[in-house]
């Protein structure tokens, strides 16, 4: 695989994945414009790598909350699952909560891989992802946080996250989106949104290790596999910085309307 693509995929992997436009739509188009599969690349190896820079980059950016959710955690195990008056260990439960519709995401597998082909069914994807968008800079937001957010509102934020497996659907956008409309402050719908994507991504890449381990890394390809590592990393990180900066303003509706527009273009080019 050319350097060149390693470095514009981990760009685009990782801005999208954290801007709210859907980084699994994106990569799909780009893919299938650039004609992936002639380069003879694995692309689940190299949707690992990718993904594990974006998760690189949630580490950097929430350092000091993911050590308190450890703490949070140990907390909840040596103390009974006592969650009253300490909002690190309410956090662990949501964030908990909120993981488990992923469950149902490994049943859709196939369902879900198919639909990577589809530019038809990503550019629909997209108009749904601008909609959510466009609704959550329109009527949500509140004062919810760890300590007052209910269980019932995990569940909402977790479907929500559910629905972003599928390409064209973002999974920053869904879940700040979901987290809004439950209420939530505009800080704590973007940390939780971000933190909550630490599991999502570490589920993803235990359930394909098998396949990226059978299929390997050839000799000639680890300089491009590392370049995309790298790469979606350091934009992810710079990406997250830029989500908490246009979150405080209320700026989410100029990412309803790219996915909009890109979401009708996909759909008029394929129909055409």
């Amino acid at each position: 695989m050319p350097l060149w693509i390693a470095i514009l995929l981990g760009v685009v992997q990782g801005f999208t994945e954290f801007l709210p436009v859907s980084s699994s739509g994106h990569l799909a188009l780009l893919q299938n414009v650039l004609d992936f599969s002639k380069y003879g690349v694995d692309h689940i190896t190299f949707d690992i790598l990718l993904h594990l820079g974006t998760l690189v980059a949630v580490f950097a950016a929430f350092w000091k909350d993911i050590v308190e959710l450890v703490r949070g955690a140990l907390g909840l195990v040596f103390d009974r699952f006592q969650c009253k008056g300490k909002p690190e260990r309410r956090l662990v439960v949501l964030l908990l909560i909120a993981t488990v519709p992923l469950v149902v995401g490994a049943l859709l597998e196939n369902l879900v891989e198919s639909m990577f082909q589809s530019t038809l069914f990503i550019g629909c994807a997209l108009l749904v992802t601008a909609a959510m968008l466009w609704l959550s800079c329109r009527f949500a937001g509140g004062g919810k946080t760890a300590a007052t957010a209910k269980n019932s509102d995990a569940v909402r934020v977790g479907l929500m996250q559910l629905l972003a497996l599928f390409p064209g659907i973002s999974r920053s956008g869904s879940t700040i989106c979901g987290g809004l409309l439950s209420g939530f402050g505009r800080d704590f719908a973007v940390s939780s949104a971000f933190l909550m994507s630490i599991p999502a991504v570490l589920g993803a890449v235990v359930l394909k290790l098998p396949k990226m381990f059978a299929a390997g890394i050839a000799a000639e390809n680890v300089l491009p596999y590392a370049a995309g590592f790298i790469v979606s990393a350091v934009s992810g990180y710079a990406a997250i910085r830029l989500v908490r900066l246009l979150m405080k303003k209320n700026s989410f509706r100029y990412f309803a309307v790219y996915c909009a527009v890109l979401g009708a273009a996909v759909i008029i080019l394929t129909i055409l």
